[in-house]
């Protein structure tokens, strides 16, 4: 027999709820290229068509370890997002600003 998701969970501790929480933010901060387009309800084909370029293309940049920041800009852009490349350091995390150019001389 089903049961509703609800129902499950209508016994676990405050503490087991709060790390399913801490996980659950921690797995919404952090996701591959392919796993946030499918977060967004977004095709690969759809996301081709965006571009301007075809569906095996996007296959192959979500799939790369090694990109282009103007390639992963135009890719989060269509995408309805903004790139933005921070340092992150032991105190502070800084934002680095020498591909702000990027857009700003009209790079796509």
């Amino acid at each position: 027999m089903a049961r509703k998701f609800s129902e499950l969970t209508k016994d676990l501790t405050p503490e087991r709820r709060e790390r399913i929480d801490v996980a659950k933010a921690l797995l919404r901060d952090e996701m591959e290229l392919a796993e946030l387009r499918q977060a967004l309800a977004l095709t690969q084909s759809t996301l081709a068509e965006a571009l301007g370029v075809k569906q095996a293309e996007i296959s192959k940049i979500e799939n790369r370890a090694d990109i282009f920041i103007s390639t992963l800009r135009r890719f989060i852009k269509a995408m309805g997002g903004d790139l933005q490349i921070h340092a992150v350091f032991p105190d502070r995390a800084v934002k680095i600003t020498n591909f702000s150019s990027l857009t700003r001389n009209g790079a796509r």
